[in-house]
């Protein structure tokens, strides 16, 4: 069995599974992390307070649980990490050197790598001897070509500042290309594929012989599609152009940007696609027009990535919105038929469950709903690893 610990900026996601079947044999969330009102949450046990609040004692608590549950004996822990910069492209064993090199890669994720890295130390000051294993949002999309990668700006804001476009939801992209060679029974080496995570935030890859080669999202995960409450690309003269209208600094536009835009500023309701949805079939105009436009960039974003591939044999969905809305799929779809994709509304309707994920009508270009499942891929990961470690010295 496998720990996977996602350690965000107040909350501590945990699940115990079996990185082989993906049975979940224990799980659960602490919130108000890092402070007095701390609360942990596992299965449907009511919430237990934890006065303390710090991750060292989350954690503490997540393991005495473990081992209460008579699951002290696990090969590893993996831990999702936003960012790992340039250096990372793959999952890796934590030691030293890569706990330094995730927190000099602070400054570009300042609200999650620090506190991935409260996990990771967490974890080693409660079991030294435990392996672990960093899984990094960013490393799937470190084989992009500088061609998608680079921005146009001046050279020194590369070499000095790492302005680059680096890309973000690897881990799920990875899944559910894997996921869908196997369901279409062929090599992932020979597909060439645009993977659509649609959830609160969004981002689409394309994908050629199993590697990311362009994505939407980039230096931020700000850039790219329209999202929950995230605006997505828009002018960047906006921010100077904003400033000088309302009086507001950068960071506070920025903020705009992340936290009322999207979903939620479009609508003015919510940033739930089910709410916005529902208001839409209720008449709501500005609800219609948020589904329109999020549409209208999701299929844009889509087209533009087959650039990157010279043809498309897969285009698959996942997340909440991909996994659950049939009217955005349906839609979507409908707008990419030059691509050869053309929606089967009654396997639609059903999400893929009745017809392997397939969505779309018989042909040479294919559309699946794939559940994402980014715990087992850590899991994985951190199994694989923990296997590949040299044998420890025998004792003579």
């Amino acid at each position: 069995m496998v720990l996977v610990l996602n350690s965000g900026s107040s909350s501590v996601k945990f699940a115990l599974l079996d990185p082989e079947t993906g049975q979940r044999a224990l799980g659960g969330i602490a919130e108000k992390v890092g402070s007095p009102e701390a609360v942990l949450r596992i299965g449907q046990e009511p919430g237990e307070a934890l006065p303390d609040g710090s991750y060292a004692s989350v954690i503490a608590r997540i393991l005495s649980h473990l081992a209460d549950a008579g699951h002290a004996s696990i090969v590893g822990a993996g831990h999702r990490v936003v960012h790992g910069g340039e250096r990372f492209s793959d999952s890796v064993l934590v030691d030293d050197e890569v706990i330094a090199a995730i927190r000099s890669f602070a400054h570009l994720a300042p609200l999650h790598n620090p506190a991935n890295l409260a996990g990771i130390e967490a974890v080693s000051a409660i079991r030294p001897e435990l392996p672990q294993v960093a899984v990094f949002d960013t490393a799937f999309h470190q084989t992009m070509p500088a061609s998608a990668f680079r921005y146009a700006v001046p050279e020194e804001w590369y070499t000095r500042y790492g302005v680059r476009r680096y890309g973000f939801h690897g881990t799920s992209h990875r899944f559910v290309s894997e996921r869908a060679a196997a369901l279409l029974g062929r090599p992932p080496g020979e597909l060439r594929l645009v993977t659509a995570h649609l959830g609160n935030g969004c981002s689409a890859a394309a994908i050629r012989g199993g590697v990311s080669v362009d994505t939407t999202m980039g230096l931020t995960t700000l850039e790219g599609l329209v999202m929950g409450t995230r605006s997505g690309d828009v002018d960047p003269g906006l921010l100077g152009y904003m400033a000088e209208r309302t009086g507001q600094t950068a960071e506070e536009l920025t903020q705009v940007l992340y936290t009322q835009s999207g979903l939620l500023g479009l609508s003015g309701t919510s940033n739930d696609m089910r709410t916005v949805q529902a208001a839409a079939e209720a008449g709501d105009e500005r609800a219609r027009l948020t589904l329109d436009v999020f549409v209208h960039r999701l299929a844009r974003g889509i087209a533009g990535l087959v650039a990157s591939l010279e043809r498309l044999d897969v285009l698959v969905f996942t997340g909440g919105i991909g996994e659950n809305s049939s009217h955005v799929r349906g839609q979507v779809l409908r707008r990419l038929g030059f691509l050869g994709l053309a929606e089967d509304p009654q396997a639609n309707a059903a999400h893929g469950r009745s017809s392997g994920g397939r969505i779309s009508r018989p042909g040479p270009v294919q559309a699946l709903v794939v559940p994402t499942d980014e715990e087992l891929m850590i899991a994985r990961d951190t199994a694989r690893l923990v296997a590949s470690r040299p044998a420890a010295p025998t004792r003579r």
